[in-house]
C-alpha cells in the first residue's frame, strides 16, 4: 500500500511564504507614427541634420498582478528650420509581477521592465526610419537605473518643496 504525500499549500494571505513571480506575457509595438513634412525636397539637402531624442516610461496596472509597461521614443530631426522627419514609437509589454514588496515594485517597473522593452523599441525605430528612406537612427543604450534614480530624486525634491496644504 502506498500513501500519497501532499505538500502543504501556502496560505495566500501570508505573502512572505509566496515565491515572487516575474513573467513577460507579451511584447508589442503599441504605437508608431512617422512624418516627413518636407519630402521630397529634404532628400536633396547635404547638410547634417540636428537630432533630438526624448524617452519616457509609462506603467499601467491592467489586472491584479498584471502591468503594462511602455517606453516611448520621440525622435525629431531638423535641418535649419525644417523638419526632416519626426517619429514617435511606443513599445509596450505586459508583465505578470506578483508577491513583491512595495519597495521592490518601483525598481522592477522602472528599471527591469524598460530594459527588456527597449531593444525592441530601438529596432523598430531604426527600421521605420530606414524604410522612410533615411539612414537608420540607432538609439543609444540607456541606463534605466540612473534614469529611475533621477526620477525618484526629482519626485522627492518636488514633494519637499511643495507648499503645505494648510498654508
Amino acid at each position: 500500500m502506498t500513501t500519497a504525500k501532499t505538500t502543504p499549500q501556502p496560505n495566500p494571505s501570508d505573502a512572505a511564504t509566496l515565491e515572487p513571480v516575474f513573467q513577460i506575457q507579451r511584447v508589442y509595438l503599441k504605437e508608431l507614427s512617422l512624418e516627413q513634412p518636407n519630402s521630397p525636397a529634404i532628400f536633396l539637402e547635404t547638410e547634417q541634420p540636428q537630432l533630438d531624442i526624448q524617452l519616457s516610461i509609462e506603467t499601467l496596472p491592467v489586472l491584479e498582478g498584471i502591468f503594462e509597461v511602455s517606453v516611448t521614443a520621440h525622435v525629431h530631426t531638423s535641418l535649419k528650420d525644417k523638419t526632416v522627419f519626426l517619429i514617435e514609437a511606443k513599445q509596450a509589454a505586459i508583465f505578470e509581477i506578483r508577491h513583491l514588496s512595495a519597495d521592490q515594485m518601483g525598481p522592477i517597473l522602472g528599471i527591469a521592465c524598460p530594459q527588456i522593452i527597449y531593444p525592441y523599441l530601438r529596432s523598430n525605430v531604426a527600421d521605420a526610419i530606414n524604410r522612410a528612406g533615411f539612414p537608420p537612427v540607432h538609439l543609444s543604450e540607456v541606463n534605466f537605473q540612473a534614469m529611475y534614480e533621477q526620477q525618484q530624486a526629482d519626485l522627492q525634491n518636488s514633494l519637499q518643496n511643495a507648499p503645505a496644504a494648510n498654508d
